[in-house]
């Protein structure tokens, strides 16, 4: 399954359209533009393992840096202070990484 079997690919373009620029990602807003705010807790699931790139459960800060790639392979990589903040969103529970619960409340908030 990939990205664009849950999302739309126009929303998806949309979504990064809004982002080009360094330091203007805002997670919430992507999540809005992306259509991910409107999708079941079972498509979450999905889409956050479909992120989850190496597979262990979480969404670690050096994957997260490569958030945008995930849904074009052309997009920018999010700065160092892009990852940090949207780590610090994401990351309740403080142990570095971002869990499928923590990215489902984040997306869903």
């Amino acid at each position: 399954m990939s990205l664009t079997d849950i999302l739309s690919p126009s929303d998806i373009a949309a979504a990064l359209r809004d982002c080009q620029a360094p330091d203007s990602f805002s997670p919430k807003k992507f999540f809005q533009i992306s259509g991910m705010s409107k999708k079941s807790s079972s498509q979450l699931k999905e889409i956050f393992r479909i992120l989850d790139n190496d597979q262990s459960g979480f969404i670690e800060e050096d994957e997260l840096k490569y958030f945008l790639q995930r849904f074009e392979c052309g997009a920018r990589v999010l700065t160092a202070s892009e990852t940090k903040t949207f780590l610090a969103a994401a990351d309740h529970d403080g142990d570095g990484k971002i869990g499928a619960e923590e990215f489902q409340e984040m997306v869903q908030s």
